[in-house]
């Protein structure tokens, strides 16, 4: 074991002495060793044992086409067994024998209702022919894990299953019980393991609140941690099929109707056209935070954009970032194109997909109806695209879901503990520009927190990309991260 030291004390004496220097050096060092106190904490057996779950995940192919969930989940909730947790408290189930979910109960005092711990097993697909490694192969290189779902997610289905180890073997006693779940087809598929356990099996899984380690996360520059997100908010997630169809023809003898034509004409007016700006409590916090930690023009943009009325000079700058865009307006972008039957055929049918990321408070609905205002064209067939790919004419009216309630004592503690794991970088609540599992448990009225221990550098996101990775250092401290987390949350013994 490596010796264990107090970090609080470890400052306290170096800050006073530091202070003395007068040096920039001296806040270099404190955190320098903070920063190694904490790490100091996760032994050589306790990174061994992360190691091995991450590998065993990454080697097991969850994909929806050839994989199998249940050997993922089945293997996590061995080890859970073996590692002392009762049988009856770690069950695998789910709708059929690929989509199988893992529950598991760490049994506390009752002092407080459960907290839930979601993640998903599955994984998008992934050609070897695209990446310089075996994508579904658990590869060491030059500092970083690659494997699919090294950055989505698992890494932090690992980091949850070595902490409820450690836990376990050190005995602690939370004040309340912690629930794992790790789920099927939140990537696609019609087999969604959280809607599923809500739907049949909601005694399992009924909580107070829920911890959702696929959305936040450590955000870096050069791997320097600029601040810590959690996603309080998230995205409404819809699919539409854009259809035209004509009678076709001899391709000798063209003719200007042509659905191709149409299809990719109103691509274009999409292309162009920008969803309006809004924001909500939770991306108001988010440029209300950034502002403090940005420069210059940007920083001062995030100021005006909260005003009201916004500055429209600022809203088109902070839109050309990709990202500041997708936070302050629905997205809606081409993602799958198809049409024509022979090279020497006029099309008789032309479809694309668009796929659009919808700001909360809106529905599918309404977006459907405005891509059809987008188009303005009566040839084009703007229908829904549900998850199960059923086509309908109708999108759902449901509203996308308002920000959570930041609960004091989940941002509190969370504070406390980024503030040990990464001194100097803020946590800021943030609207995730994707979607998650949240929608379920959120809809389930069970509040959900985006929350991952996990640091990426932002211009090195690779979730559902080639050569997926995460950063070996960077999952260690995720391990070390949600250990603290959780027992600052449970404050047990």
């Amino acid at each position: 074991m490596k010796p264990v030291y107090n970090a609080s004390s470890v400052l306290t004496f170096l800050g006073g002495f530091m202070r003395r220097l007068g040096s920039w050096f001296s806040f270099f060092l404190i955190v320098t060793l903070a920063t190694s106190s904490l790490q100091a904490q996760l032994d050589n057996a306790d990174k061994q044992l992360a190691r091995d779950i991450f590998q065993q995940l990454i080697d097991t192919n969850t994909t929806e086409s050839v994989g199998s969930m249940t050997a993922a989940a089945e293997a996590m909730a061995k080890r859970l067994r073996d590692a002392g947790f009762p049988a009856t408290d770690v069950a695998v189930l789910g709708p059929d024998s690929r989509h199988g979910n893992m529950v598991a109960r760490y049994r506390g005092t009752g002092a407080h209702k459960p907290i839930l711990l979601i993640g998903h097993l599955d994984v998008v697909e992934a050609r070897r022919s695209d990446w310089t490694t075996d994508p579904f192969k658990f590869v060491e290189k030059d500092g970083y894990f690659y494997g699919r779902g090294t950055q989505d997610m698992k890494s932090d289905d690992a980091v949850w299953v070595a902490d409820f180890i450690r836990l376990k073997r050190e005995g602690y006693k939370p004040d309340r019980d912690l629930i794992l779940a790790l789920t099927s087809d939140e990537e696609g598929g019609n087999a969604n393991g959280v809607d599923w356990l809500i739907k049949n099996h909601r005694d399992l899984i009924d909580a107070e609140y829920v911890l959702n380690s696929d959305g936040g996360g450590v955000n870096t520059v050069n791997g320097k941690p600029l601040f810590v997100s959690m996603d309080g908010s998230e995205k409404l997630y819809g699919d539409y099929q854009l259809k035209v169809t004509n009678p076709g023809g001899h391709s000798s003898l063209p003719v200007p109707d042509n659905a191709i034509y149409h299809v990719a004409d109103a691509l274009s007016r999409l292309e162009k056209y920008k969803f309006p700006f809004e924001l909500n409590a939770v991306t108001r916090g988010y440029f209300q935070r950034m502002a403090t930690i940005e420069h210059g023009q940007r920083a001062a943009d995030m100021k005006a954009v909260l005003k009201t009325p916004s500055d429209r000079g600022a809203i088109a700058r902070l839109s050309e970032d990709t990202i500041f865009n997708a936070i302050m307006r629905t997205t809606c972008v081409a993602t799958r194109l198809e049409a024509g039957h022979a090279n020497n055929a006029l099309p008789q049918t032309a479809t694309a997909n668009v796929n659009c990321r919808i700001l909360p408070g809106h529905s599918r609905e309404e977006v459907r109806q405005q891509l059809v205002k987008i188009f303005a064209d009566p040839k084009v067939e703007v229908r829904y695209v549900a998850n199960d790919g059923m086509v309908t004419d109708r999108a759902p009216e449901k509203l996308g879901y308002s920000p959570v309630q930041l609960r004091p004592d989940v941002m509190q503690t969370l504070d406390k503990v980024a503030a040990q794991m990464w001194p100097g970088a803020p946590v800021i609540p943030t609207m995730s520009t994707g979607a998650s599992d949240g929608i379920y448990t959120n809809a389930a009225g069970l509040p959900t927190y985006g929350i991952s221990g996990t640091a990426i550098d932002m211009d090195d996101v690779r979730a559902h990309g080639r050569d997926e990775r995460l950063g070996v250092q960077s999952y260690y401290n995720g391990v070390q991260f949600y250990y603290l987390l959780l027992k600052a949350l449970t404050g047990g013994k």
